[in-house]
């Protein structure tokens, strides 16, 4: 089985009389569904600090198709340790962003002493099904709270039309400029319809956060509908307390880099240099 990866920047670099090794820091893309290509060019910001891997799950983008029975957490969690074994990667920063960041909870609880550090972005724990509801009918009115509740309760194709239309857009605070990045992107929906009306319907990642014993920065934007502000404060309450970092940003949706951007990757430069 084979996933596809993209490295940006050298791990060795020349300091002085010595060669420094970086940190390795491993993205977890959103979806399920959807690849990587929603980390560039942005994470760029970040390669003079950490040698950055992008890479698609099993079954997503341009990796390896996979049946349907791999589309798990505990598979996709075992794939973050498997892919470091095959590069040769020790202790990495492993961020999480949305449904990466289901990985990356479970991944914490499965291989508590892997990684160097995790970021668990713009995630949540649960379903937390009102919460969302609740946030969509605040940013979006009743036409936004009906698009969600019939798509969550009931993922599929028609379903996710209105839901795209209605709610998509309320994803983020700031407006898209352009539809390049989404055309970037390569989607397949099976993988979204079967996960999110499958394992996310009662999934709970909260025991497990307690394993935890690597540093932990959660982030978390006020104005995020689909994992809400609150899901992030239930994840912070869950690590242990001396591990976890929080960073909380006012006025920003899912993905806060997506609207603070110089916010955003500088508490992450301070988190991975720390």
């Amino acid at each position: 089985m084979r996933l596809f990866v993209d490295i940006e920047g050298a791990g060795l670099v020349p300091d002085g009389p010595a060669m420094r090794a970086k940190p390795t820091l491993v993205l977890l893309h959103g979806g399920p569904g959807y690849d990587h290509a929603s980390f560039k060019p942005a994470f760029s910001r970040l390669a003079d600090v950490a040698q950055i891997v992008y890479y698609d799950h099993r079954g997503h983008g341009r990796s390896d198709a996979r049946p349907r029975e791999e589309w798990t957490l505990d598979t996709f969690a075992d794939d973050v340790v498997r892919l470091c074994d095959a590069l040769g990667v020790e202790k990495p920063i492993v961020l999480g962003q949305s449904f990466g960041g289901f990985v990356a909870q479970r991944y914490l609880a499965r291989h508590p002493h892997h990684p160097a550090k995790v970021v668990l972005s713009s995630t949540s724990s649960r379903l937390g099904l009102a919460r969302k509801l609740a946030m969509f009918e605040r940013l979006g009115g009743p036409a936004a709270r009906a698009a969600a509740e019939r798509f969550w309760t009931a993922p599929g194709a028609a379903t996710y039309a209105p839901y795209l239309e209605a709610c998509k857009p309320l994803y983020s605070a700031t407006p898209a400029t352009s539809k390049d990045a989404a055309r970037r992107a390569i989607f397949n929906p099976e993988i979204l319809f079967t996960w999110a009306g499958g394992e996310q319907q009662t999934f709970d990642l909260l025991p497990g956060l307690a394993h935890a014993r690597c540093p932990v920065l959660v982030l978390a934007g006020e104005l995020d509908p689909v994992c809400t502000l609150d899901d992030a404060l239930d994840t912070v309450a869950a690590l242990p307390p001396h591990l976890v970092e929080f960073a909380r940003f006012d006025g920003c949706g899912h993905g806060v880099w997506r609207d603070a951007p110089d916010a955003a990757f500088a508490r992450l430069r301070r988190f991975i240099a720390a």
